[in-house]
């Protein structure tokens, strides 16, 4: 029996760099199951896992426990979820402003969902050399929201290069994981952190004014300087999972920071008398968008029970 860590997942088969340094494929053997919570992709990128290597093919037998993963609603419709990725450091959203445009909902779905998991998050806002007027504007505006709150923001160009000597040093040493919608640079940027790995870069649709989906798996890169970096396939949405309704506040920082001084133990920030977070909602304290994602999330808290 043999430990590894799964640096590739198809969803049918697993790449495993083994102790040894050897990267070998395997299938799973039997069910693997998280808690109560259905999973699209049992094993995840990252998973520390045993492997027995029988001459023939090799098999994942076994995964450690988990220290963290960060996870997702895998459609809208569906009671399943999927891991993005297990055991990082710290988990990298990259956004833009447009072409396309990062909602601020996305965001802070992503957010909660690392709160909720206890994964340090951290804004990379791309494409900064497209920003003039009213687009520079709003990035300036959404990078204080989230840095009043707390959050490291980072604006930089993968194509001018700005800036990206900051993301390189943030990386370096860790096991970071990079999600974001279809078309904002993850893969241009992977490139750039990890020069000759060659991932394929698609054009945003004019029509659509998106991207295509250029990586189809999950997969953990090495770094030059020392780290990885795990590369997860874009997405549209970001549906959380598992999260009590009486839980959601606990995950907007600002949120929970003021709900101690509701006048109801309970309140649930939506119509009580005496709520303290409506009122710093009122005077500008919490913005406005973080207030309407947490609402969303209330909403559909229930929906997929």
């Amino acid at each position: 029996m043999k430990e590894g860590i799964v640096v590739k997942s198809t969803g049918s088969w697993y790449l495993v760099r083994l102790e040894d340094e050897r990267t070998v494929e395997c299938r799973i053997r039997g069910k693997f199951r998280m808690g109560e919570i259905r999973t699209t992709n049992p094993v995840a990128v990252g998973d520390q896992v045993e492997v027995e290597e029988n001459g023939v093919e090799s098999v994942i037998t076994g995964i450690r426990p988990r220290r963290n993963y960060i996870i997702r609603k895998s459609t809208n419709l569906s009671k399943e979820a999927h891991i993005l990725a297990s055991n990082v450091d710290q988990a990298l959203l990259v956004v833009t402003v447009n072409h396309p445009v990062t909602s601020t909902v996305f965001i802070d779905r992503f957010l909660a969902t690392a709160e909720a998991y206890a994964i340090p998050a951290v804004l990379v806002f791309n494409k900064i050399d497209l920003y003039e007027g009213e687009t520079r504007d709003k990035g300036e505006s959404l990078m204080a929201i989230y840095r009043n709150i707390g959050y490291k923001c980072y604006g930089i160009s993968v194509t001018t290069g700005e800036n990206m000597d900051e993301i390189r040093e943030l990386v370096c040493h860790k096991v970071t994981v990079l999600s974001g919608l279809s078309g904002v640079g993850k893969s241009s940027l992977i490139n750039s952190l990890a020069p000759g790995l060659g991932l394929k870069t698609a054009v945003i649709s004019d029509a659509h004014d998106s991207g295509k989906h250029t990586t189809t798996f999950a997969e953990m890169f090495p770094l030059k300087e020392g780290g990885f970096i795990i590369d997860t396939p874009g997405v549209r949405s970001f549906g959380t999972v598992d999260m009590k309704k009486e839980e959601i506040s606990h995950f907007f920082r600002e949120i929970f920071a003021k709900a101690g001084d509701c006048r109801f133990y309970n309140c649930t920030h939506t119509h009580e008398p005496g709520c303290a977070v409506m009122d710093a909602v009122g005077k500008g304290e919490i913005s406005e968008s973080r207030y309407a994602s947490y609402l969303s999330m209330l909403e559909d808290s229930g929906k997929y029970r």
